[in-house]
C-alpha cells in the first residue's frame, strides 16, 4: 500500500494582511507535509482559512461487492450515531466437476455430517456480543444469476428469497473464531463452522448422484439454489467479514463406506467450493437510521450543518462547498489543504466509539452536477503506474490529540494545484464530495495541460475500505471546535 507522507514542521513569521483577508495569521505545521512551502528567504508567506459549507446525505449510488472482495454478514443493533445495519449473504458452493458422485455403493455409505465452513476475515463492531447465524437454502423461485454482480443496497425488496432452513440457529462467540481447527481433514484457523441437519447430509450424500443433481452444473442448480446466511437481530452488534473465494470457505460432506465383507470403515470427506467463474453470490446490506444521530442531520436541501456524517458504502457522504474560492485573486499557492476532524461521542467514548471505528480511507472528489458524476480533484489526485498518489493527496486515517481527547480521527487533503488553477487560470470551483468508498469509480482527468481527455477509473477495497467497515462523525463548517476548513498558505505575486 501507500505510506504516509513525512510530516515537516514549518515556523515562519507573518504580517497582518489588509484587504481580502483581515487579521494577523501565523504559519503553523501542516498536516500533510510542506514540500511546496519555501524556507525563510525573504518571501512573505501568509496563511488564511476559508470557510466551508457542509451537509450530509444518504448515498443512493449503487454499491457492488465482487467475488474476490470480502463479504459481510451480521447485524448492528446499537449504533446511536448511525443506526442499525443488517447484512445477509447468499452464495453457491459446487462440486469441482461434473458428473460428480460420492465414491462407494449407496447401501454401504454411512452418513457422518454436513458442515458449512466460511472463511472468517475479521469483523466490524463489538466482538464481545454473541451473534446468532441462520443457514437456509435459497428458494428455487429466485436462483442467483452468476452473470450478475448484485447491488448491495436494494431500496426495497431484495431479488433473492430464502427457502427451507438447513440448520438450527448457531450462536457464535466471535472471539473464538480465530481459534485453530485441527483434525485429520483440517489444519486451519479463522473458520466459521456450521453443522447442518442430518437430513441435509443424507440429501447430498445419498439422495443426490450423477444420475440426477450431480449430472451437470445446470442440473445441480435446479436441485439446490445455494446457501442463505442471515443473522438474528437479538443483541448482536457486529458485521463479520467473509471471503467466499479462498480455500477456507467450503461445504464439507463427511461419510464412511466399506466394500462387501470389509470390517474397517474409514471416514472420508468431499468438498464443494466457490467457483469464481460459475458460482453466483449476493450480499445485501440494509441501513436503518431511524432514531439515530445522523438521521437528525441528513438533508435533501442546502442547509449547512455543524455535524456531518460519513459511513462506508453503502452509506453516506458529505457535500462541501467553498464559496470564497472562486473569487480569490491571483497568488502563489504553496499549500492548500482541506482539514477534517472527528467529533467524538462523549456518551459512548469508551464503548461503542472503540468498536465502530472510522474508515481507513476517505475519498475527496468533485461532483459534476451537469453530468451527475464524480471527478478526481484536478491536478492533485493523480494516477501513476502503481495507482493513485494517495500518500501525497491525502485521505488515509490519522489521529490527533485535540481539546483533551487523545485519539481524534483526522483526514487531510492536499488540493494545492486545484486551488492554484482556480486563482490563476480561473478554473471552475466545483462542489466537493467526501465519502468512504469500497468499490467506486471516478471520471479521471490527467493534470493540466493534458486535461483534454478523461477516462473512468475504478477504485477497489485494496485502495479504499471493505464494504460496511467504518463510520465517522466529523465537524462541519460551522462547528465550534472541530471545524472543517480550507487552509491556504500563499505568497502575493
Amino acid at each position: 500500500m501507500y505510506s504516509f507522507f513525512t510530516l515537516r514542521r514549518i515556523s515562519i513569521f507573518s504580517i497582518c494582511l489588509i484587504g481580502f483577508f483581515a487579521g494577523c495569521t501565523r504559519i503553523s505545521s501542516t498536516d500533510i507535509g510542506g514540500g511546496l512551502i519555501p524556507d525563510i528567504d525573504g518571501v512573505i508567506t501568509k496563511d488564511t482559512l476559508l470557510d466551508v459549507i457542509t451537509d450530509s446525505f444518504d448515498d443512493t449510488d449503487t454499491t457492488r461487492i465482487y467475488r474476490g472482495d470480502n463479504h459481510v454478514v451480521g447485524y448492528i443493533n446499537n449504533d446511536p450515531l448511525f443506526g442499525k445495519t443488517k447484512a445477509s449473504l447468499f452464495f453457491e458452493l459446487k462440486p469441482s466437476s461434473y458428473p460428480f458422485s460420492i465414491p462407494g455403493a449407496k447401501d454401504s455409505l454411512k452418513i457422518d455430517s454436513a458442515v458449512l465452513i466460511l472463511s472468517f476475515k475479521g469483523l466490524y463492531g463489538d466482538s464481545t456480543q454473541p451473534l446468532t447465524l441462520n443457514v437456509a437454502e435459497i428458494s428455487q423461485s429466485s436462483p442467483l444469476d452468476p452473470a450478475i454482480v448484485y447491488p448491495t443496497n436494494y431500496p426495497n425488496k431484495t431479488p433473492v428469497n430464502i427457502g427451507a432452513s438447513l440448520a438450527n440457529p448457531l450462536t457464535v462467540d466471535i472471539r473464538r473464531l480465530t481459534d485453530s481447527v485441527n483434525n485429520r481433514f483440517e489444519n486451519a484457523k479463522n473458520q466459521i463452522r456450521i453443522r447442518l441437519r442430518d437430513n441435509v447430509a443424507k440429501r447430498f450424500i445419498k439422495d443426490y448422484d450423477s444420475t440426477n443433481a450431480y449430472a451437470s452444473d445446470s442440473a445441480f442448480r435446479t436441485y439446490f439454489a445455494g446457501f442463505a446466511v442471515t443473522v438474528n437481530p437479538g443483541g448482536s452488534n457486529a458485521l463479520l467479514k467473509v471471503s467466499l473465494s479462498d480455500t477456507n470457505t467450503k461445504f464439507a460432506l463427511y461419510y464412511s463406506s466399506s466394500s462387501a465383507g470389509a470390517k474397517q470403515r474409514d471416514t472420508s470427506v468431499r468438498y464443494f467450493t466457490f467457483n469464481t467463474a460459475t458460482s453466483g453470490d449476493a450480499n445485501f446490506i440494509t441501513r436503518d437510521r431511524s432514531g439515530s444521530d445522523a438521521a437528525k442531520h441528513f438533508t435533501t436541501s442546502s442547509k449547512p450543518d455543524s455535524l456531518v456524517y460519513v459511513q462506508t458504502s453503502p452509506g453516506s457522504y458529505i457535500r462541501i462547498k467553498v464559496p470564497g474560492l472562486q473569487n480569490l485573486n491571483n497568488r502563489i499557492i504553496h499549500r492548500a489543504e482541506l482539514i477534517t476532524e472527528q467529533v467524538p461521542d462523549d456518551a459512548t467514548l469508551t464503548t461503542i466509539e472503540t468498536q465502530m471505528l472510522p474508515p481507513r480511507y476517505l475519498l475527496l472528489a468533485l461532483f459534476d452536477s451537469a453530468n451527475k458524476s464524480k471527478r478526481n480533484v484536478p491536478n492533485d489526485y493523480v494516477l501513476g503506474t502503481t495507482g493513485p498518489n494517495i500518500s501525497l493527496f491525502g485521505g488515509f486515517l490519522s489521529y490527533k490529540s485535540l481539546f483533551g481527547y487523545d485519539r481524534v480521527a483526522a483526514y487531510t487533503f492536499n488540493i494545492s494545484r486545484y486551488v492554484q488553477g482556480i486563482v490563476t487560470r480561473k478554473d471552475t470551483s466545483f462542489t466537493m464530495r467526501l465519502s468512504a468508498p469500497a468499490n467506486d469509480s471516478l471520471h479521471y482527468t490527467p493534470p493540466y495541460p493534458g486535461n483534454m481527455v478523461s477516462q473512468t477509473y475504478f477504485l477497489n477495497p485494496a485502495v479504499g475500505n471493505d464494504t460496511g467497515d467504518g463510520r465517522v462523525r466529523l465537524g462541519g463548517g460551522t462547528h465550534s471546535r472541530f471545524r472543517m476548513r480550507l487552509r491556504i498558505i500563499f505568497s502575493r505575486i
